[in-house]
C-alpha cells in the first residue's frame, strides 16, 4: 500500500501553508506490520529533506539520531518501518511562518484521521510536538467527545500514562528541525518516549541495545 494513493487533500483550503511543499508519505508499506504511528509537526522547507526522501534526508538524520539516542540501532527508514513504526506529519503542507494556525490544525486532522485509520495494528501513539497532540485530539474529539491529552507544557505532563482504546499515547516533543540538535534536554525526554514506546509493542524485530 502507498499512503498518498489512499488520503490526499483535494481543496487546499488552508490560508497559512505553501502547497508547493505538500507531501504525503510514498513508499510501499504493509499496513499490518505497523504497530507505531510517529506524527511530527509538516513537510520540510526543502522537499529534498522529507523522511521518505532518497538519500540522506535531513528530516531523517535526526529521527535516526532520536532512535539511536533510545538505544535502538538504525541507519536507514526501510529499518524503522521494519521495527514497525510509521512516520508522518499531522499538516500535509509546509509552513509559512513558525506557527501553524488552529484551523489549519483541526482541516488537516480530518486527513490524518483517515490516515491513521489505514493502519488497524496500531498499538503506540508517538506524537512528536504540539501540532500533532492538537491534531490528535481533534481526531479522538470527533471520535469520542473528549481530548486525550490534557492541555499544559509536555514537560509537565509527558510522565503521566495516556491511553486511546487501549492504544499507549505519548506526549513528546519534535524530533526534526535544527533545534532538535541543540536542545539536549528534549533530545533526552525524546529518546526517553521512543525507547517506552519501543519496549510497550509486540514488534518481533525490535531489540534495544544494552
Amino acid at each position: 500500500m502507498k499512503v498518498c494513493d489512499c488520503i490526499q487533500c483535494k481543496e487546499f483550503p488552508c490560508k497559512d501553508v505553501d502547497k508547493n511543499l505538500y507531501l504525503v508519505p510514498y513508499p510501499e508499506i504493509k499496513p499490518g506490520d505497523i504497530k507505531i504511528l510517529m506524527i511530527s509537526e509538516a513537510p520540510p522547507p526543502d522537499k529534498n529533506d522529507y523522511f521518505y526522501a532518497p538519500g540522506n534526508p535531513f528530516y531523517l538524520q535526526t529521527t535516526i539520531q532520536a532512535f539511536n539516542d533510545a538505544g535502538i540501532d538504525v541507519s536507514t527508514m526501510e529499518e524503522i518501518l521494519n521495527l514497525g513504526v510509521y512516520i508522518t506529519t499531522a499538516i500535509k503542507c509546509g509552513k509559512t511562518q513558525y506557527s501553524i494556525s488552529t484551523g489549519t490544525i483541526k482541516t488537516c486532522s480530518e486527513i490524518l484521521e483517515k490516515e491513521a485509520a489505514l493502519f488497524p495494528g496500531i498499538e503506540v501513539f508517538l506524537l512528536m510536538g504540539d501540532v500533532s497532540i492538537k491534531a490528535m485530539n481533534y481526531i479522538w474529539k470527533r471520535q469520542t467527545g473528549n481530548k486525550v491529552i490534557p492541555g499544559g507544557s509536555t514537560y509537565k505532563i509527558r510522565k503521566e500514562k495516556y491511553y486511546f482504546q487501549e492504544k499507549r499515547v505519548f506526549p513528546s516533543y519534535l524530533q526534526t528541525g535544527k533545534n532538535y540538535l541543540i536542545e539536549k534536554a528534549k533530545r533526552k525526554m525524546i529518546a526517553e518516549d521512543i525507547k517506552e514506546a519501543m519496549e510497550g509493542t509486540a514488534s518481533p524485530a525490535y531489540r534495544v541495545r544494552s
